[in-house]
């Protein structure tokens, strides 16, 4: 029996961990047809059918191919091992996909890439920043950051941070105003800048607009930095990120301790996935700056 080839492994790994032969060949290097003819030859030389099946999700590992991962994987190890035998591991190169949140996407995965790429330059990131919830497929896709904790089916979910939601108005707004609210009912009737209610996909994002049902909408964006903006030009009050909205001296938090909303950051991918080094170095830094920056941090009183 002949024995599989290293290298068509390698090609199944990354078929099998991105559900696309498109993808794995723009991973790998190589044209689609060259993923497909490394696939028929690996299954030949394996023979025991099919390593992969198409599903409405992309190619996945049939029961013999998820067994077949971890030795391909195996693979993968010893190569970047072997790599590093002079006694340091090279650095690493790849594309990670993601899905994310804007504003932890601006300074959060901005952030931990400037301080990855210092190690690994050859790691690129590609984002899709909105908010949303877990999908159950994630065809295309290496990394979700999602807010509130996620029902993941078959992946792990990782908790990042916890943050806080509050509201604020520029000093320029509150002096056109009468001044910083003293209650919920100096609100009423005040002009709101935050989501666009119909497509909020997240509950846990819709609760600063139930706790303020007299305010009424000015501005809906699907975007944190047009919130941000919009707020500081004064054109109403504003629900934000603490961790962006407390950047800006023009911007006062009101009613703090009324008005103060916990969420959190959580992160979801296959297993498979997180086994891939070039994924777990970026899901390393993502943590390590979530911490560094302290997005748990509750803002102070208005000054």
């Amino acid at each position: 029996m002949p024995h599989p080839s290293p290298d068509d492994l390698l090609v199944f790994l990354a078929v099998a961990r991105s559900g696309r032969l498109t993808t794995a060949a723009t991973q790998l290097g190589i044209n689609h047809t060259t993923v497909a003819r490394r696939l028929t030859a690996l299954e030949r030389d394996m023979r025991m059918g099919k390593l992969l099946v198409r599903s409405s999700s992309g190619w996945q590992p049939s029961e013999v191919g998820r067994r077949l991962v971890a030795h391909a994987e195996a693979i993968e190890a010893a190569v970047h091992l072997a790599t590093g035998i002079r006694g340091e591991y090279p650095a690493l190169t790849g594309v990670v996909r993601m899905i994310s949140p804007d504003a932890f996407g601006g300074l959060v995965v901005g952030g931990a890439m400037a301080r990855l790429r210092r190690r690994h330059p050859g790691i690129q990131v590609e984002m899709i920043n909105v908010a949303r919830r877990a999908q159950q497929h994630r065809v295309g896709l290496d990394l979700e950051v999602v807010v509130g904790r996620p029902a993941a089916h078959r992946a792990e979910a990782i908790h990042l941070s916890d943050y806080h939601l509050g509201v604020y108005a520029s000093r320029a707004y509150l002096a056109e105003t009468g001044g910083i609210p003293s209650a919920l009912a100096d609100l009423d009737g005040a002009p709101l800048v935050y989501y666009v209610t119909s497509l909020l996909e997240v509950d846990l994002l819709d609760r600063p607009r139930q706790a303020m049902p007299a305010v009424r909408s000015a501005i809906g964006a699907t975007n944190v930095f047009v919130h941000v903006e919009a707020t500081r030009a004064g054109a109403g009050v504003g629900v934000l990120p603490c961790y962006v909205a407390d950047r800006h001296d023009d911007l006062v938090r009101l009613l703090p301790d009324e008005l103060d909303f916990t969420a959190d950051y959580w992160l979801v991918a296959a297993p498979e996935v997180l086994r891939r080094p070039v994924v777990r170095e970026l899901v390393d830094a993502l943590v390590a700056q979530a911490r560094t920056m302290r997005l748990d941090q509750r803002a102070g009183s208005p000054s």
